[in-house]
């Protein structure tokens, strides 16, 4: 079986899109859980997404979970009126809305927005079972692309903490510098060249290559190496800020730095890349 592929886009409140089967799917954070568009799942049955969505909240199995699921998550929860919605549905003259819910029960499970980018919004829980309702398979794929986005979003979190270590190493590093190989006095300009040259220390150590000789390779690319760089080069960086942080201060000559920071570049990407975690999450 083949799934489609995950397609994202920016969007209002940093909105994500699933791409399921040829329909688009909204996703939003709210309150750090991920609430997922009934509307847009709706649509895979028809263009009239509100009344697909009252009828499957008619029924008595949907409203039995919708509650137990309050029940679990919401200490707001009204019972009461829980139990007068259960013992009303499936009733011919009973109906139900994801608004009337959220009114008389105080529910948390669903969010109704206005506007263009609106619709009704159900935590993952509740969207997946909606889902079901509209058809298994359908069901299946939305679950697969949604599993799709959170290995995007985990390994982004992952490059994210490591650009960051670096950045607070990289202070660490700059520190040593300027407290040990800056002579007073210096030009603003002569400062410069020798952080310069200190960063190259630590490119060349790790990626092999000065930022100079790999922006004349890259003429068409934004930044500099340091922001395409993988996760496992970003963590092994942070760790070489340090150690030649530790070698300035101990007035370690520049070249004698650069070899030690060169042997442990290539131990530690040896060490880290035979880490079942890290090829996990490369996977």
């Amino acid at each position: 079986m083949v799934f489609s592929q995950l397609k994202t886009c920016k969007m209002v409140k940093k909105k994500i899109i699933l791409e399921v089967k040829g329909k688009e799917i909204s996703v939003f954070k709210h309150n750090r859980s991920d609430y997922i568009s009934l509307t847009d799942i709706a649509k895979y049955k028809t263009d009239d997404a509100s009344a697909v969505i009252g009828n499957w909240m008619r029924n008595r199995n949907t409203i039995e979970f919708l509650g137990l699921w309050e029940t679990l998550y919401n200490p707001d929860f009204k019972p009461l009126e829980f139990e007068g919605f259960r013992n009303q549905a499936g009733l011919n003259a009973f109906t139900m809305s994801p608004k009337k819910w959220i009114n008389a029960t105080n529910a948390i499970g669903f969010i109704v927005k206005a506007g263009r980018y609106g619709g009704t919004y159900a935590h993952k829980d509740i969207a997946f079972k909606f889902a079901n309702w509209i058809s298994v398979e359908f069901e299946l794929y939305v679950v697969k692309e949604f599993q799709r986005l959170k290995e995007i979003e985990n390994k982004k979190l992952g490059w994210n903490v490591s650009r960051i270590l670096s950045k607070i190493n990289y202070r660490i590093h700059t520190d040593a510098i300027k407290e040990n190989l800056i002579p007073a006095k210096l030009s603003p300009e002569k400062i410069k060249q020798v952080y310069a040259s200190e960063a190259d220390v630590l490119n060349v150590a790790l990626f092999g290559i000065t930022a100079k000789e790999w922006r004349d390779k890259n003429p068409e690319k934004e930044g500099n190496m340091r922001d395409y760089a993988t996760l496992e080069q970003l963590v092994v960086l942070a760790n070489l800020e340090s150690m030649n942080a530790l070698f300035i201060r101990q007035q370690i000559p520049q070249p004698q730095r650069l070899k030690l920071l060169n042997e442990q570049a290539i131990q530690q990407m040896k060490s880290m890349l035979s880490v079942p975690g890290f090829k996990k999450l490369k996977q």
